[in-house]
This record gives structure tokens, sequence and C-alpha cells, in this order.
């Protein structure tokens, strides 16, 4: 394939293609831009059905992973990879230190962190061969906790923003997905008092977040069609799209997925049905943000994270009111806050 004719290419600085022949490696890592610092973002491993699929996912994530970092004032430029198998079959130590190593060549113009089906412990493994990455167990640890409560405070600052208050009680809220960090969020939206229907395609994870929170469990397909307040979509991403968006009936969409919408028109599409979108790269920005501290000179802090992390909420509240005042879709406010930030610095 030719990576510059993509259209999610957007002069990005550095796209590696990645092999280890004896681990069975193939991956690959894109840097989008570092203006604002060296790229950080998670590594994700997923069974692409091609090898296109994997270079469009490394483009797009990257992308977004400048713009979320650039909008939550973070000294990162935005990259990530991606390592092409399943999961279940392929992880190995040998592999992960030799996508160590390819990280190690790149000098630091790109660390690595977590991400789908990667873990504390595969992050670990890739820091025997280099220490360009983060998230790492005693220092910043998992993400996923605060990436939860972002989103948490991001759905309720769009109830606040709709509604005129923030009161989750017997608010329905449709959850797509229940991984780790969509878990986190199925409990604190449970506390708050909102109603939960879920959906997942492990019955064990649907299973464990119906008897923690009393949730309904629905069909995969079903979800789109709930009448319900919020839609949350914590899985993969392009779940917004022409199919679905007839189906929703939801007039919040907040989740922690990224890419939600399948393209940029379908944010403005959302818009004129009076339907108000969070972000993606706004919303979940809650790990990167806990993964920054690690960095810190004064050493890390969960509270100088969550303190940051509640920054979502102001930062939501004030691409609303713009949306609003300029009658423009929400991620086009959300893109331009990114590109003034990175025009002229934090």
């Amino acid at each position: 394939m030719a990576v510059f004719n993509q259209v999610d290419f957007d002069n990005h600085e550095q796209v590696v293609f990645c092999s280890d022949k004896e681990s069975g490696l193939r991956a690959i890592i894109a840097v989008h831009n570092t203006k604002l610092g060296p790229a950080v973002g998670g590594c994700r491993m997923w069974d692409y059905a091609n090898d296109d699929d994997a270079v469009i996912d490394a483009l797009r994530l990257s992308k977004g992973m400048t713009y979320k970092n650039a909008v939550a004032r973070l000294p990162f430029g935005g990259g990530k990879s991606v390592i092409i198998g399943n999961a279940k079959e392929i992880k190995s130590e040998q592999l992960f230190r030799a996508f160590g190593r390819q990280l190690e060549r790149l000098n630091g113009s790109y660390y690595s962190a977590e991400d789908v089906n990667i873990t504390c412990a595969d992050v670990a493994i890739m820091n025997k061969e280099t220490n360009y990455v983060l998230g790492l167990e005693g220092k910043s640890g998992n993400p996923s906790p605060f990436t939860a409560y972002g989103t948490f405070l991001g759905i309720k600052a769009a109830l606040q923003h709709q509604r005129g208050h923030q009161d989750l009680s017997g608010v329905k809220v449709a959850v797509q997905g229940l991984g780790a960090v969509a878990y986190g969020l199925c409990k604190h939206l449970h506390e708050a008092g909102a109603q939960l229907f879920v959906t997942d395609i492990n019955q064990d994870a649907i299973d464990r977040v119906v008897n923690d929170f009393a949730a309904t469990a629905v069909g995969i397909d079903d979800i789109y069609d709930l009448d319900v307040d919020v839609y949350a979509p914590c899985a993969l991403g392009a779940t917004v799209n022409d199919k679905t968006i007839p189906r929703l009936k939801a007039t919040i969409i907040a989740g922690c997925a990224n890419n939600q919408l399948a393209e940029s028109r379908h944010g403005e599409i959302i818009r004129e049905k009076g339907v108000l979108y969070a972000p993606d790269y706004v919303i979940n920005a809650g790990g990167i943000i806990n993964v920054y501290y690690e960095t810190a000179p004064e050493g890390y802090s969960v509270d100088a994270s969550n303190k940051h992390v509640e920054g979502i909420y102001d930062t939501l509240t004030e691409i609303f009111a713009r949306s609003e005042k300029e009658q423009k879709s929400t991620h086009i406010i959300a893109d331009e806050l990114a590109q003034e930030i990175i025009e002229n610095g934090l």
C-alpha cells in the first residue's frame, strides 16, 4: 500500500514497519507530530483482517494522540503502535523484547505504553530492552482507572450542558464494550445511580458487570436501538456511522473508545439531530494524563494526576459552549482547540 496516499496520512513524521522473524513480531509504529514533545501513545495488539487495516489504525490513532495530548495540556507529541496478531495466540517474552528493541531504535522520538490487549506486564518486558516505555507498575501503573474516571466526568459535563444538572440517578446508559476501562466506568455510573445496559463479545465480561452493577445485558447489535439517555462506546472505533446513527435514540454520545466517528461528517449529522457528542480524545485522556505524571520532575503523584484528570470536565464544558455558540460540531471545535495549542504551545 502507498502510505502517503492514505486519506488518514496527515504529514506523519515517521511510519515504521517492524518485523522479527524469530519472535513472529509484525508491528507498525506511527509518529504523527512531536512539536510539543516526544510522541507518546499506547501500543495495541489486534488481529487485523489485513495489513492495510493495521496501517490505517496506526495513522488515525497517532493523530488522535497528538490532539489528545495537546488538549490535555501535556508536553507530549502524538504517536501510536500496533502489533498485528491474536493476543491469545502470539504473546511471548521474545515478541515483546523484540518490540522493545524496535522502540530503542527510534531513540526517544516515541514512547509506548499499554493499550488494547497490552498489559503493564507486557510493557515491563519491553522495558528490558528499552527505557522508552511508560505506564510501568511501581510508577504510574495501570492507566485504566484514570481513563474511566475522566470518561465518567465527561458524561457528567454533557448532562450539565444539555440538561442543566449532572444528577445521574435513573439516567439510562448503554455501554458498548466491557474492558478494564469500561468496567471502571460502569462502577462510577452505578454508584451514581445510573441504569446500565451493556454488551460485549466476551460473555464473562458481561456476567461480571451484570452481577456487580445490576446491569441489563443486551445483544451486540441491539445496543444501538435502546431507548437510553447516553450511548457510551467503549470498544473499538467507528460505531457512530451511517448505519447506526438512524437507530440511536440517545441524546448524548460519551464513551472511552477511540475514533468513535466513522467519518468526520458524522459529527455534524449527529449535531443536527440534537445529539451532544463528547469528542473521544478529550473525554478519554485520563490514562495518558496519569502516564504523564510518571515523568514529572517531582515524581509521580496520584493526587496531582487526579486533579489534572478532573480538568477534562472543564475542557468539555468549554468545547460544548463553543460548539453551541459557533454552530459547529464538537469534534471540529476540539480539533481547532488542539491545533491552537500545538501552534501556540502549552
